[in-house]
C-alpha cells in the first residue's frame, strides 16, 4: 500500500467518543470510544443487557447518546441487516419482489447481491418456503443492494445451528472480500464469532475489552465473563475456515 503524505489520514467509517447511552435517565453503556475501520469485520459480544443493541442503535443514527458523540466518515453508506424479519405467511412473495420492495432494484445489482450472499438462483422462491439460513442470506443480499461502506448485522445466526452459525460468518468473510467493505456484528456465538473477526469488542455496560479474538479470549474481563470454554471449537473452526472447508447448514 503506497504511503500517505505526512499529516493525511484515512478517516475512520465510524468513531464514538466518549459515548454514554441509555432509556429515561438509565445508563445502559458508558464512556464508550472505538473506531471502525475500512474493511475490518468486528464482532460485539457481551452478556444479555450489556448495551450491544444499543451501541448498534447509536451508531445507525436511531438512538441518541446521553453524553459524547457518534462520527461518521461523510457519504458513509450503511447496509442493516436486523435479527430477524416478520412475512406474512399468507402473502405470496418472492425473493426477487422481496428484494424490489420499496423500490425497484437494478436487476444486475439483484443478482449481483444474491451471488455475494450466497443464494444465486432463489430470485423466484417464496421467502416463507426459504430456511433460516436462506431467509439471512436474502436479508444479507438487500443490505448489500445499499452499496455499503458498512455492514451491521444484530444477531444474523439466531436461531441456526452450530455449523448453519459457521458457515453463514464464513460468507460474511465472503462478502468482504468481495465488497470490501467493514463489517460489525452484534452476536451471542462465541464458539465460531471469535474465529470469523479481526477485531472483537467485549461489553458489559462499558468497553470491558477489545482486541484480536485470541487477546479478548485470553483476557480476564473476558473469561469473567464467558469462562475458557471456546479454545477448542475455536481452533478447529479456525482450521476448518482457513481452509475454505466448512458445512453449510441451514442453507440447503
Amino acid at each position: 500500500m503506497p504511503r500517505l503524505p505526512a499529516g493525511i489520514r484515512i478517516m475512520s467509517l465510524i468513531a464514538t467518543q466518549g459515548l454514554t447511552l441509555g432509556y429515561r435517565g438509565n445508563t445502559v453503556l458508558r464512556d464508550v470510544n472505538i473506531s471502525i475501520e475500512r474493511g475490518e469485520i468486528v464482532t460485539i459480544v457481551g452478556p444479555n443487557g450489556s448495551g450491544k443493541s444499543s451501541l448498534l442503535r447509536a451508531i445507525i443514527g436511531a438512538m441518541s447518546p446521553m453524553s459524547g458523540q457518534v462520527q461518521r466518515a461523510p457519504g458513509l453508506r450503511i447496509g442493516y441487516v436486523p435479527q430477524n424479519l416478520s412475512i406474512d405467511g399468507t402473502l405470496p412473495l418472492t425473493v426477487w419482489r422481496f428484494l424490489n420492495l420499496p423500490a425497484r432494484a437494478c436487476r444486475a445489482d439483484v443478482q449481483s447481491a444474491l451471488e455475494t450472499a450466497g443464494v444465486k438462483g432463489l430470485g423466484n422462491q417464496q421467502m416463507t418456503q426459504l430456511s433460516g439460513g436462506q431467509f439471512q442470506r436474502v436479508l444479507l443480499a438487500r443490505a448489500l443492494l445499499a452499496q455499503p461502506d458498512l455492514l451491521i448485522l444484530d444477531e444474523p445466526t439466531q436461531g441456526l445451528d452450530q455449523p448453519g452459525a459457521a458457515a453463514f460468518y464464513a460468507q460474511i468473510e465472503q462478502v468482504r472480500r468481495a465488497r470490501g467493505c467493514a463489517v460489525l456484528m452484534v452476536s451471542h456465538d462465541l464458539h465460531v464469532v471469535m474465529a470469523a473477526s479481526d477485531r472483537v469488542l467485549c461489553l458489559n455496560g462499558h468497553v470491558c475489552c477489545e482486541g484480536t479474538p485470541q487477546v479478548v479470549a485470553d483476557a480476564p474481563e473476558y473469561r469473567a465473563l464467558f469462562g475458557t470454554g471456546t479454545g477448542g471449537t475455536l481452533a478447529l473452526y479456525r482450521h476448518d475456515h482457513d481452509h475454505d472447508h466448512h458445512h453449510d447448514h441451514g442453507v440447503h
